[in-house]
């Protein structure tokens, strides 16, 4: 299998032979890491269920972790799941990776659509199952939503949608999911939207395809899947909690392949994981953090504040040029949006012409990185 590099591996080349400017100390806005310490709750939480490491985990995780994520469904989504819609996973990449390997590995010819730009594992999952590649582009003119073709939709098997999105921080209604989930059924595909940001929304909640799916008259959600994880909302990458949650007959199969994976979490990291699930005042902490950091942003260089998210998708002239700029003469790292892309069927990438900024730090490290930014703007 020929994987693609992986975007930082890209800017690492792009950069290797710049020395940036030492008056300035580095600031890092590439990747989607929440440089937070996750909360004291959840550390003592794991801290104090250390002596479980002397027992297996099983595949389905812990009563109290499914009992933690069906309840985080129902309060934020306002949707019922039983023990059969949902799973318990080592975070989501590990899900978007192997699950349509699981879906696509006895179909001949499949095929793949997701949104251009997208999170690489999408691509590797594609790689990985054969699979021909769709390429639903987000782009301005579009408002970054994906525009529908059925005649391309009627071919796929899988279709990935991101939304809220990583990088563009597009968002869609519940009508905009519900028309998805009516052409999932028409067209027979799985449909699975990527919802790890929706919980790091700025004003109103995000909503999800699971409640989209009962609005369009699908409350069984046929052919409708999500994954969430706490690793943006609870600062806790390193936790690996996620889940897959919809369809119950498609996951009652998925769940027999997932024993063969042996990716089952450690069940102290189950224990502290239900405790973040359960909690929601630090996840309201960290919204005000990530707003904060936009209504900077918007201060600095006049951006609109998305309505979920911790990215800014910045329009610029030519994105490699500029990286590199910025890393030399300001000691910043931006990441171009075309390494986040791909050329569509017409040779377009979505990605030229933008560079991706996290937000991940606080206010007063946010406000010096966005204010060199914007002096490499203006020269």
């Amino acid at each position: 299998m020929n994987f693609e590099p992986y975007p930082f591996e890209k800017l690492n080349n792009l950069l290797e032979n710049i020395t940036p400017n030492a008056k300035y100390k580095p600031a890092v806005l590439t990747i989607g890491e929440p440089q937070f310490e996750t909360p004291a709750f959840i550390q003592e939480t794991l801290k104090n269920s250390s002596a479980l490491l002397k027992k297996y985990p099983k595949t389905g995780g812990e009563p109290t972790l499914r009992e933690a994520m069906r309840l985080f469904v129902q309060k934020r989504f306002n949707t019922s799941l039983t023990d059969e819609q949902i799973i318990p996973t080592f975070g989501t990449r590990e899900v978007l990776f192997n699950f349509p390997q699981f879906l696509l590995s006895q179909k001949q010819n499949s095929v793949m659509a997701y949104t251009n730009p997208f999170y690489q594992i999408y691509e590797g999952a594609a790689i990985a199952t054969n699979s021909k590649v769709i390429h639903l582009n987000l782009t301005e003119q579009n408002n970054f939503k994906p525009v529908v073709d059925e005649d391309q939709l009627s071919t796929c098997d899988l279709v990935i949608l991101n939304f809220p999105n990583n990088p563009t921080a597009g968002v869609l209604s519940k009508e905009e999911l519900a028309h998805w989930v009516y052409l999932a059924l028409k067209h027979n595909f799985v449909l699975l939207n990527d919802e790890c940001y929706s919980e790091l929304y700025t004003d109103e909640q995000i909503p999800s395809l699971l409640e989209a799916a009962t609005f369009a008259g699908n409350p069984e959600f046929k052919n409708i899947l999500v994954i969430n994880s706490i690793s943006k909302r609870s600062s806790a990458p390193g936790l690996r909690s996620g889940f897959i949650a919809g369809d119950a007959k498609i996951l009652k199969e998925y769940m027999k392949y997932r024993t063969y994976v042996g990716c089952a979490s450690p069940l102290p990291l189950q224990s502290a994981a239900a405790a973040a699930w359960s909690d929601e005042k630090h996840v309201e902490d960290a919204r005000a953090i990530y707003k904060r950091n936009f209504e900077v942003a918007q201060e600095i260089l006049g951006t609109q504040i998305p309505k979920a998210t911790f990215y800014i998708w910045l329009k610029v002239d030519d994105a490699l040029a500029f990286t590199q700029k910025l890393y030399k003469e300001y000691n910043v790292k931006v990441l171009p949006g075309e390494f986040l892309a791909r050329d569509d069927a017409k040779g377009e990438n979505p990605g030229v012409g933008y560079v991706r900024i996290a937000l991940v730090e606080d206010e007063s490290k946010t406000r010096d990185a966005l204010m060199r930014v914007k002096e490499c703007l203006g020269e």
